[in-house]
């Protein structure tokens, strides 16, 4: 991926030196937190009410309003064994790539969302952490991977989760990292359109429909990553090993190949945020579009 190293992002919140008793108290709910937030819902929405409101989102340009819930996460199999070396030359790359990919991807969704939704976009910012800290969700830990909280409107990164990305899971490469990063802000675009909390009231009017909703919600997460890609694809920032290696990455925390790893079976009841071939069928639907409106997943 081609890419000019600089200085540290202003969205960029550091925490790693924190101490895990201090880290981000001020805004956490604790441990029960995120628990407590999806259950924060209304009772009055359908599934046709969501394909409408997304269709109607980037038809009519109609922005919705959101409310805070739990954070969607996807998880590595292991804890982060793998550690980047805090502070020194590999680390300050690390960083600067870091804030690279946040700045250029938020730049674009100022542009790509006011265009394509009616919809002025606002920034979150990404919080680097080890091991452990607390988010307006609830806990952040390791081992739960990086997150989005719509309380916060931040993104939650423990950065040994690109080690374990590349040597366990077997997604190498930085446009592999990239796709995380971008993963994550498509949520925080969700939260920005309103489809977020409406997602969340039918979860909760529809129990029953909570884990494929989940993997609808994630797979369109996908989608808006690849949005970003498209724009990187334009400015001849990545080349086909790139796109590929965002490809490994987006199958690599399929839930199937995550829990054929950590248990050796599949349960595809249990899904929450689609398999591998979806995951790269959707991120690659963005890539190849470069629109909105071809996230869509609540239509299919």
């Amino acid at each position: 991926m081609r890419w000019t190293p600089g200085g540290e992002s202003p969205d960029i919140e550091d925490r790693r030196n924190e101490s895990p008793g201090n880290a981000g108290m001020g805004g956490g709910f604790g441990g029960m937190g995120g628990m407590m937030l999806a259950n924060i819902v209304g009772r009055r929405f359908g599934i046709v009410g969501l394909i409408a409101l997304f269709a109607i989102t980037f038809v009519f340009r109609h922005f919705f309003q959101s409310a805070p819930a739990n954070p969607s996460q996807y998880s590595s199999p292991a804890n982060s064994a793998n550690r980047s070396v805090e502070g020194g030359q590999s680390n300050n790359k690390e960083i600067q790539f870091v804030s690279f990919v946040l700045d250029d991807a938020q730049k674009t969704w100022e542009k790509v969302l006011p265009e394509e939704a009616g919809v002025p976009y606002r920034h979150a910012k990404l919080v680097l952490f080890r091991d452990y800290t607390v988010s307006g969700c609830g806990a952040a830990q390791s081992a739960t991977g990086p997150f989005y909280c719509p309380a916060d409107e931040k993104l939650y990164l423990d950065l040994g989760f690109f080690d374990e990305l590349a040597n366990r899971m077997g997604a190498p490469g930085e446009f592999a990292q990239a796709y995380v990063i971008a993963h994550e802000l498509g949520h925080h675009v969700q939260k920005l359109l309103g489809i977020e909390s409406k997602m969340r009231q039918l979860q909760q009017r529809n129990p029953g429909q909570t884990n494929p909703l989940s993997v609808r919600f994630e797979l369109q997460a996908d989608c808006l990553a690849g949005v970003w890609g498209h724009s990187t694809e334009q400015r001849n920032l990545i080349d086909p090993s790139d796109i590929e290696a965002g490809m490994g990455a987006a199958a690599a925390v399929g839930d199937d190949r995550i829990q054929k790893m950590a248990r050796g079976y599949v349960s595809p009841e249990s899904f929450t945020h689609g398999s591998s071939a979806e995951r790269t069928q959707w991120f690659r639907r963005g890539l190849e579009s470069g629109d909105i409106g071809a996230c869509n997943t609540f239509a299919q």
